[in-house]
């Protein structure tokens, strides 16, 4: 047990560093900072277990900030560590720096996720622990270890913590430890004008163990980390009561603590003193990026004693991979990043069914063949057909984390972010699914997942108009020209940010599930039918589909038009050619099941499938401007410009027209105008 007073010294250098990283910045966030010190000082020097000499460690314990504000309290802790240099904490918020403005996951450094937008960390941290849960049920106890969250005023406000409280609770996540970083103050007001929760009771009714301490008090953080260690069947919540910018003062050496101004601007620029206030601290106001003597022998010591205890556990696990060899092969390729081999030949698609009905095929396939899939769904698992992985497993329940199925309930954002914190675990794929419309409320989470590379898979079935009855606020119609602009987007990498794929039937629907698996750099949206579709023509050679765009087999080789599609639309293009045939006209039939892989293609090949100058009539269920790009100036959109309509929907397909008819009518339209 470290002496208090060496654990106050060092909490205090963590706000010196805090401080002085956002007044040279003259930017980010100091007083959170100043009083999450305590906490995460007394977490990385006493209870954080991780190899230094291994950051990749598979059963190191992992901590998940959810206020990514507060970068300038992570990055000087892990300065104590060893993980960054002084003059890289003098470099924060600058071009190229390994210290930007808000955490990027960097396990090499520490980091273990992307954080900013509030409610979305913690959550992560959930996903997290139900993968050690997960894996724990299959390997052993020899692989537990905890994860440590740390949420703020914010992060507790924001909407995703009701669905992140709930499941965890519900699933007795014992493993979990979340601080609560209790100060009163967000960013432009005490927190007394926006709330009057009782946070501890709505966390108890969630099936929590809570603790409430002062949140500045060494002994008292020690004390709660110890018995939340000891839970055996609950999520523990310790609330801490801190005080924003702890230990600031004035020009006159005043306290000036607990002010709202000290939140998001350096202190000089709050009302405070930045000299005298790390003096107080017992700093050097010229040179403030320093580690005290007693400090840095606190970390050596702690780096000393966490090698010894990341030894001891990794010998344990080479006794068991000795005494359990299938099992140890098993591990290293749930850990290997590599996607899992699959006998695709295995699964039987019917002609002729909905999309989603094919995937419920791919699924069922996988469940039995991926052992590290964990599969969830939004309360629609029998509809957005994710039970066909559920019927040859059961979901997860307190203290049973032998099935593979979460049911997240009605909480699509929550969900979304829990899936990034299982791969970014390790050791498990995520895949979840919902209707198409309500990916709207997984878009923030989704949006993470492409930054950070997360491969999770997206699974949304309803993909337009042809909901029908339901009426328009189940029908996507500007939902798959969104998340296409994602494909555009690159991440770090240079890769596409997000892979899309809408497949025309069920044949497609087995390579694009083939891809999405394959793909383990990004994240990856499948959009699947509720209707049943046409099979398209026997012969055509589904792994063109792999080219992002390919040309239906039956296509006339003198053309005179191109009709273009993705998903549902491509047989009403079949449907409609059959007349514009007895017409004489001749035609090439394109399915563009991913934009985005297609525009990766060589020139060429994109060319020879989309030859410049011809004639491109293209047919959306959703925005014109989805296919806009790839028709041409001189091409035509056939396309949803307006909210969709309550009515069954082949009506639907009637009055709005997506028929044989309405295509053979379009198409003569465009070709007598060209």
């Amino acid at each position: 047990m470290t002496n208090t007073t060496v654990l106050n010294k060092a909490a205090d250098n963590i706000r010196i560093l805090a401080a002085s990283m956002v007044e040279k910045a003259k930017s980010g966030h100091p007083g959170g900072a100043m009083g999450g010190a305590d906490f995460v000082n007394t977490l990385f020097a006493e209870f954080l277990v991780y190899d230094p000499s291994d950051p990749k460690w598979i059963n190191r314990d992992r901590f998940f900030l959810d206020p990514g504000h507060m970068s300038p309290m992570l990055y000087s802790v892990l300065a104590l560590t060893g993980k960054f240099t002084l003059d890289e904490l003098k470099q924060f918020r600058q071009w190229g720096s390994p210290t930007p403005g808000h955490p990027e996951v960097d396990v090499m450094r520490g980091i273990e996720n992307t954080s900013g937008p509030l409610g979305q960390g913690h959550a992560m941290a959930v996903g997290a622990a139900i993968a050690e849960r997960f894996l724990v049920a299959r390997f052993g106890d020899w692989m537990a270890h905890k994860t440590y969250a740390f949420i703020s005023d914010g992060g507790i406000q924001e909407e995703i913590s009701q669905g992140a409280g709930r499941i965890a609770g519900y699933l007795g996540l014992n493993n979990l430890i979340m601080f609560y970083d209790s100060n009163d103050i967000q960013l432009s007001t005490d927190t007394d004008a926006v709330t009057k929760e009782d946070t501890a009771a709505k966390y108890r009714a969630w099936g929590w163990n809570v603790l409430e301490i002062n949140g500045n008090d060494a002994d008292a953080i020690r004390g709660a980390l110890i018995e939340a260690g000891q839970e055996q069947s609950r999520p523990t919540l310790i609330i801490g009561k801190t005080i924003m910018g702890k230990g600031v003062v004035t020009e006159e050496g005043q306290s000036y603590e607990g002010k709202c101004s000290t939140h998001g601007q350096p202190l000089s620029a709050a009302g405070a003193s930045f000299a005298k206030t790390i003096a107080h601290l017992g700093g050097n106001p010229d040179e403030p990026f320093a580690i005290f003597p007693e400090v840095e022998k606190l970390y050596a010591d702690r780096k000393a004693e966490l090698l010894k205890v990341a030894a001891d556990r990794k010998a344990k696990q080479a006794a068991w991979e000795k005494e359990n060899p299938e099992l140890a092969v098993k591990l290293h390729q749930f850990f290997s990043g590599k996607a899992p081999e699959i006998d695709y030949k295995a699964i039987a698609q019917k002609p002729g069914i909905a999309t989603r009905a094919a995937s419920a095929n791919v699924l069922a396939v996988f469940a039995e063949q991926i052992e590290n899939m964990i599969v969830s769904s939004a309360d629609l698992a029998n509809s957005d057909k994710t039970d066909g992985f559920l019927k040859k497993t059961h979901a997860f329940k307190s203290e049973d984390f032998t099935g593979a199925f979460l049911q997240a309930g009605v909480s699509e954002l929550t969900m979304a972010a829990i899936m990034n914190g299982m791969m970014l675990h390790g050791g498990v794929i995520g895949a979840c699914g919902t209707f198409f419309v309500f990916s709207d409320y997984m878009k923030p989470a989704a949006r993470m997942a492409a930054l950070m590379e997360v491969p999770v898979k997206y699974i949304w079935t309803h993909d337009a108009f042809r909901v029908g009855e339901d009426g328009p606020t189940r029908e996507p119609v500007e939902q798959e020209a969104q998340i296409r602009l994602m494909e555009k987007l690159k991440n770090h990498n240079g890769q596409d940010s997000v892979r899309v794929f809408r497949p025309a039937d069920a044949g497609e629907t087995t390579v694009c599930w083939q891809m999405a698996v394959e793909n383990m750099d990004t994240p990856t949206a499948l959009i699947f039918s509720r209707q049943p579709v046409n099979s398209l023509p026997e012969g055509t050679d589904y792994e063109q589909a792999r080219k992002g765009a390919y040309v239906v087999n039956g296509s006339d080789d003198d053309y005179d038009v191109i009709l273009l599609a993705s998903g549902s639309e491509v047989a009403t293009l079949l449907a409609g050619a059959g007349l514009l045939r007895k017409d004489g006209i001749k035609l090439r039939i394109v399915s563009v099941p991913s934009e985005g892989l297609f525009r990766s293609q060589s020139k060429e090949y994109q060319e020879s499938i989309l030859p410049n100058g011809a004639k491109i009539f293209g047919l959306t269920a959703g925005l014109s401007v989805t296919l806009e790009g790839l028709v041409g100036s001189n091409g035509m959109v056939y396309g949803m410009n307006t909210f969709g309509y309550s009515a069954p929907y082949k009506v639907l397909d009637e009055k709005l027209g997506f028929t044989a008819e309405n295509i053979y009518k379009q198409v003569k339209m465009f070709i007598s105008n060209n």
